[in-house]
């Protein structure tokens, strides 16, 4: 079990891998150019070799710079992520997720995303 499904990566090695899952494929540089309130370039390359001894990344040779890709599929990455939440905030239940997030004051959803939503769930009930 890597580290994406025990739920150990922390806010910054999250926002590379949706970096590098938004993107493909990137350097260092465009990490860096990517990450809100980007650290330096070398904490950027240390956070990458980490995420890289997380077997999260993994990395070729373009030129004299290394190319970061993501070492997981992004569904799989998705499908642990909602497993991780489910099991530590919501006792397993998607039910209580989506009433979460149903309840949630900072969510406002539109009357197209509850209908959106609606025939999403009617989908999976056939």
């Amino acid at each position: 079990m890597n580290r994406l499904e025990q739920g150990q990566l922390s806010r910054r090695e999250r926002q590379i891998m949706d970096i590098i899952y938004r993107l493909g494929q990137a350097s260092a540089r465009e990490v860096q150019e990517n990450l809100p309130e980007p650290p330096s370039y070398s904490a950027v390359r240390a956070l990458l070799a980490t995420l890289e001894n997380k077997e999260m990344l993994k990395h070729g040779k373009e030129s004299r710079r290394y190319i970061y890709k993501a070492a997981i599929n992004e569904n799989k990455a998705r499908e642990s992520a909602i497993h991780n939440l489910l099991s530590t905030f919501f006792e397993g239940k998607p039910q209580k997720l989506v009433a979460a997030l149903l309840d949630a004051e900072s969510i406002h959803l539109s009357a197209l995303e509850l209908s959106e939503i609606r025939k999403l769930v009617e989908s999976k009930a056939d």
